[in-house]
């Protein structure tokens, strides 16, 4: 029976890999039949229902898995997953991380030959990536990380695997990490891709050619990278380049909006990465610009095919990708000043560096946004308003220490989270249970959930305060757009510069701190000083509008500059 039991088991496992929840139930009516009191077939009856959002049917079937059978795996999973679901962080977190913790050591004492290894990695799998989903969303981007790195590591598809470990890189941004660490780490990522490079080598070397641009996303839709790419399709000069756009993402108004300009567009859902790559490589690009690098739905996995003679990253992403079919990351004098050969050693690709800023902020090719609030608000409130509007994962301990620091060193002040983790019950939990481990005034911390208003709600705050090592990109951006200024601190690191690079071009360079000490010094200093306050808010947008941050046109010259340099030096190469 057990060698009927599992055939039926990995097959369920099989179509739900596979997106078919009916051929999970066909499987679990074959084992319910077979073996009623074992429970397998209501577990996968309930995977397959937690899929299709029928989480009554699957909530019911859970209840008596576990009432008959407490310590079901499958069963147990499925809980985990109607938690994880439904938002409950603080049960789906402990229960994923039992299950998981439990498969791996059960895993670990089965031979390769046991019948139910393959069903045990597929359950462990499962947990493993739910509970990374789990911790990211409760901002724990090590747990998080900890687990995609144990997925990377399991005996997976190569491509599963190289999935699993990009996910795994763009989490351990969110932490400190050593420049050399993070390179050797994103070098191993380039080594689990299996695509066999094209190699041009009937490439016509033609310096002053006109130039076909590729653009490469999985987010030409509402989505920060939209806010910088509005320049690269609309503004580029027609005599010199030809533009093409690959989405590989879903469509909504912004894309509609992005994909009016005089360009090429092609929708490439669906696509598994070696047929995208023949599609670009059929369109002749000259040189693909990846705007993703590891941040979800990359596009890496096509770029690693070489598709194009040259090929670029940046704008998306914030440090290396090591793939080495990508030959440069776009970046500036500020994030890597000429000479920094510390910062410089963390890329596999060469630096490309612009002399002003390495993006264009342009939201107006995006939507229209609101007017800034002329007036401070510690002019009308009698006190001053901190505030931090990043995704809430940014946020390490030390910095909310520093923020404390703040807040104890300006009379009355008052802090405002707005972040997606306040918009969840259990979310909001979590974070005031850290706010009182770390001794926080609860009474003037304020959190307030993800709103669609959100960009007029900076309107309640005097100075913004930016994360490290993970600095604000759009975030910074808009605040300085909205009136606010942000204090921000330099890191070593490319992406731990990417807020300095915002403020120096758009003309608050102050703003910009080198240490802890001068971070609390800098705030302090504006928190006390009402009138410095109210300067910034009645003139930081028209500044912003002037400056090197939204000078489009200046922008797309010194970008495109940059892209016949690189073109000139691929025709000088055989």
């Amino acid at each position: 029976m057990n060698h009927e039991k599992f055939n039926w088991l990995n097959l369920a496992d099989k179509f739900a890999t596979d997106g078919d929840p009916k051929g999970m139930r066909a499987c679990a009516k074959e084992l319910w039949q077979l073996d009623p009191s074992s429970m397998d077939g209501a577990a996968v009856m309930a995977e397959a229902a937690l899929y299709t959002g029928e989480s009554e049917e699957a909530r019911d079937l859970v209840e008596e898995i576990l009432k008959e059978r407490p310590t079901h795996l499958r069963g147990r999973l499925v809980q985990g997953g109607l938690w994880a679901q439904e938002f409950l962080l603080d049960k789906a977190i402990p229960c994923l991380k039992n299950l998981a913790a439990e498969c791996s050591q059960r895993l670990e004492g089965m031979e390769p030959e046991d019948e139910g290894r393959a069903d045990m990695g597929y359950i462990l799998e499962k947990a493993r990536g739910w509970l990374a989903d789990a911790m990211y969303l409760a901002a724990d981007p090590e747990g998080a990380a900890a687990q995609l790195k144990a997925l990377a590591e399991l005996p997976t598809e190569p491509e599963q695997q190289a999935e699993y470990y990009s996910k795994y890189l763009f989490m351990r941004n969110y932490r400190e990490l050593g420049i050399r660490e993070g390179l050797q780490a994103a070098r191993k990522y380039g080594e689990l891709q299996p695509a066999q490079p094209y190699q041009h080598a009937d490439a016509p070397r033609l310096p002053e050619k006109k130039l076909r641009i590729g653009y490469i996303s999985p987010d030409f839709r509402e989505h920060a990278v939209s806010y910088f790419v509005g320049p690269l399709l609309k503004k580029f000069d027609g005599s010199k380049f030809m533009v093409y756009c690959y989405s590989t993402g879903r469509a909504d108004a912004v894309t509609k909006r992005l994909r009016s300009g005089p360009i090429s567009w092609r929708d490439l859902r669906g696509r598994n990465p070696r047929t995208a790559a023949r599609l670009i490589a059929e369109d002749g690009i000259d040189i693909l610009v990846d705007l993703s690098g590891h941040t979800q739905n990359s596009t890496l996995p096509i770029t690693s095919y070489r598709p194009a003679p040259v090929q670029i990253a940046g704008i998306g992403y914030m440090t290396t990708t090591g793939v080495p079919a990508i030959d440069y990351f776009l970046s500036d004098e500020t994030c890597v000043p000429a000479g920094d050969d510390q910062a410089a050693a963390g890329f596999s690709e060469q630096l490309i560096r612009l002399p002003h800023s390495h993006l264009c902020y342009a939201p107006g090719f995006v939507r229209e946004l609101p007017d800034a609030g002329s007036e401070a608000p510690a002019l009308r409130n009698g006190y001053v308003t901190f505030g931090s509007f990043n995704n809430f994962a940014k946020v390490t301990d030390e910095m909310l220490l520093l923020w404390r620091g703040i807040l104890d060193q300006v009379r009355n002040s008052k802090l405002v989270i707005k972040s997606k983790i306040c918009s969840i019950p259990s979310g909001e939990r979590l974070l005031r249970q850290r706010l009182q481990r770390l001794n926080f005034e609860l009474a003037r911390v304020e959190l307030r959930p993800y709103s669609p208003d959100y960009l007029e709600q900076y309107r309640d705050i005097d100075i913004a305060l930016d994360t490290a090592p993970y600095n604000g990109g759009a975030t910074t951006c808009e605040a300085l757009f909205m009136g606010v200024p942000v204090i921000t601190l330099r890191g070593r690191s490319h992406a731990s510069r990417f807020g300095a690079s915002i403020l120096v071009n758009a003309g608050v360079e102050e703003l910009v701190v080198e240490n802890d000490i001068n971070y609390v010094r800098r705030a302090v200093q504006i928190g006390n000083s009402p009138q410095l306050i109210g300067a910034y808010h009645s003139g930081l947008r028209a500044n912003v509008l002037k400056s090197p941050l939204m000078d489009v046109k200046n922008y797309m010259q010194e970008l495109e500059d940059a892209y016949r340099r690189v073109w000139r030096k691929f025709c000088e190469t055989k």
